[in-house]
Order: structure tokens, then sequence, then C-alpha cells
């Protein structure tokens, strides 16, 4: 992509930012360009978004029926999957998804429970809970 063919379609989803784009300049060399986002970028990263609402509200509902630990909420809530929060918190895929379990996540350790918390933006307190929407 030359410098000028840089899409600038302004969005939602920078919100007013700029993000850097490699294109060619002139000298056949590439280079960063500054890019306030284009239309097709847009509408995926909207539905991915509105995916993981979906999601965070499947796992809500599953926490308030007692059949899924709050820390699938949150997970959901934060934007993340099961791979982003075992790489962000060091802990196996297995055992989060076996932390998924109520009866299991109410025996956590506080240990544990403050490493989701830290990486999912929120205090223990917070974590233990699902909010009743």
């Amino acid at each position: 992509m030359r410098d000028e063919q840089v899409p600038q379609d302004s969005g939602r989803v920078l919100a007013g930012h700029r993000k850097a784009v490699y294109a060619q300049g002139a000298d056949g060399r590439l280079h960063v360009v500054a890019s306030t986002g284009w239309e097709a970028e847009e509408i995926v990263n909207l539905q991915a978004v509105d995916e993981l609402q979906r999601l965070a509200e499947d796992a809500r509902a599953r926490a308030l029926a007692g059949l899924a630990s709050p820390l699938e909420y949150h997970m959901y809530r934060a934007r993340m999957d099961l791979d982003l929060l075992a790489q962000t918190s060091g802990v196996w895929r297995w055992r989060i998804r076996r932390h998924f379990r109520p009866a299991v996540f109410a025996r956590l350790s506080p240990h544990v429970l403050q490493r989701y918390a830290a990486v999912l933006g929120c205090s223990v307190d917070a974590l233990r809970r699902v909010e009743d929407l």
C-alpha cells in the first residue's frame, strides 16, 4: 500500500486516535504512516466486541444460576478469551476451565484469586461477584 492509499476513515473503534500502518513511500521503502482506521477494520472489530459482550452476558446468566463461576463472566467482560487469560495470568488453560466450576472457584486460595483480579483489573471482592443487572 502506498502512502496516499492508507485509509483515513474515522470510526468509533479508534475514537479519534490514530494507529501506525506500514506503507510504501515514493522512494520504494516501507515506513510508518498514521491512519485513523478503515471501514472494514471497524466492522470486524465491532463484531468481535459484540460477540464478547454476548459471551459475557451468557456467562453472567450461568453464574447467576449457579452453573458457572464469576471468573468466566469477568474474563469475557475484560474482553479476553481462555487463551489470553492463560497467557496473562500464567495459569494453565485446563486449570482456568476447572476454575469456571463454582465449587472449585469457591475454594481458590487468596493468592490465585489475587492473580486473576490483577489480570482482570478488578478487586478480589469484585471478582467473586457478578453484577445483577
